[in-house]
């Protein structure tokens, strides 16, 4: 009997950096305009979105998601805009958790809709979600999302996320100076014990319609003061490499919070993300100027091997590491919004 023939080896980038995240957007659109994202003065009425056709279908979809696999890709999270949006979503995840290799499937969601699809996505093969919530008060949160959309609408997502199956929930927490920091302490409060992981993000200059200035972030070390005043903490030791929230818990057996902390302490070196847009771009950084023309391929008639021989040219030579040598010539790029490739 011959010797099976080995595998190609799984690409890696020129840092070494391996490929082992694969973060999907599905919708360019949201029913939230947050202040971070998509301010309404930007993405407000005559925006225009992408047409539907320009849209990757579901096929294409788990098409170019079972080559990510071959490559080393073993968690798949679909993101947005709000990917609650996309009718018939479920579909797209029976489909993904029935593809051999993909370990972890995860949504990143605001929580708005999430009520009335939790079940029908834990049956659909979901393993987590990440839920979105900027403050626990009505008045900070709705001039957040500037939508009109209260506290509760999110607090019975996570609820029937729960319910559902859907957990251990993360929470996810952007911070921006003037806004919402007096929210910190009362969101660590009402989190604290509940097995929900609430993880703090810094305002971060992702895109270039958000108006990003330095001096309205919260760091991580103000944040971390600000929450072990009151709830000592400790670091805890990451999950595995790669993660980007750094891990503390309280001393008191309370839980724990996560800090994401991309503008203060870059983790630039240990990114293994990709990311591919609604319309096919695949970016291999949250801070790109330009991604790369999937959807070309694949309507073009590409075959299998073509696709995984791109993937592996793209990722070989990918050399990112924005947030190390961010600096007042690089937050004015002209960036890709968060809105297009998720967060």
């Amino acid at each position: 009997m011959s010797e099976p023939l080995p595998l190609p080896m799984l690409p890696r980038d020129t840092r070494g950096r391996p490929l082992h995240d694969l973060r999907i957007s599905v919708t360019d659109r949201c029913n939230f305009r947050c202040v971070y994202c998509m301010p309404r003065a930007v993405f407000g009425r005559d925006h225009a979105f992408l047409p539907r056709a320009e849209l990757l279908t579901f096929e294409e979809i788990a098409r170019l998601v079972a080559i990510f696999i071959r490559l080393g890709v073993e968690k798949v999270r679909l993101t947005g805009g709000e990917p609650l949006v996309r009718r018939e979503l479920p579909t797209l995840v029976e489909m993904l958790s029935a593809t051999p290799g993909v370990r972890d499937l995860t949504l990143t969601t605001n929580g708005v809709l999430l009520a009335e699809h939790a079940a029908g996505l834990k049956a659909a093969g979901l393993d987590r979600v990440t839920i979105s919530l900027d403050a626990d008060d009505d008045e900070t949160f709705m001039r957040m999302n500037d939508a009109g959309v209260p506290v509760s609408r999110v607090l019975a997502g996570i609820e029937a996320a729960e319910a559902a199956g859907l957990g251990p929930i993360k929470l996810n927490m952007v911070v921006k100076r003037g806004w919402n920091e007096h929210a910190l302490l009362p969101m660590a409060r009402r989190f604290r014990g509940t097995g929900r992981v609430l993880r703090f993000i810094e305002y971060m200059d992702v895109g270039h319609s958000n108006g990003w200035r330095l001096d309205e972030v919260i760091s991580a070390d103000e944040i971390l003061a600000t929450i072990g005043a009151e709830f000592p903490l400790e670091p805890m030791t990451p999950t595995h490499p790669g993660e980007v929230a750094e891990r503390y818990r309280y001393l008191d057996g309370g839980g724990e919070i996560g800090v994401i902390a991309s503008v203060s302490r870059p983790f630039c070196g240990d990114c293994s993300r990709a990311r591919l847009s609604a319309d096919g771009q695949l970016y291999t950084c949250l801070f790109a100027t330009s991604g790369h023309d999937l959807r070309a391929l694949l309507r073009g008639g590409a075959s299998e091997a073509g696709l995984e021989a791109e993937l592996r040219r793209i990722w070989a030579v990918r050399d990112d590491r924005y947030s190390e040598i961010r600096s007042a010539e690089t937050v004015t790029l002209p960036k890709v919004e968060m809105s297009y490739i998720g967060g």
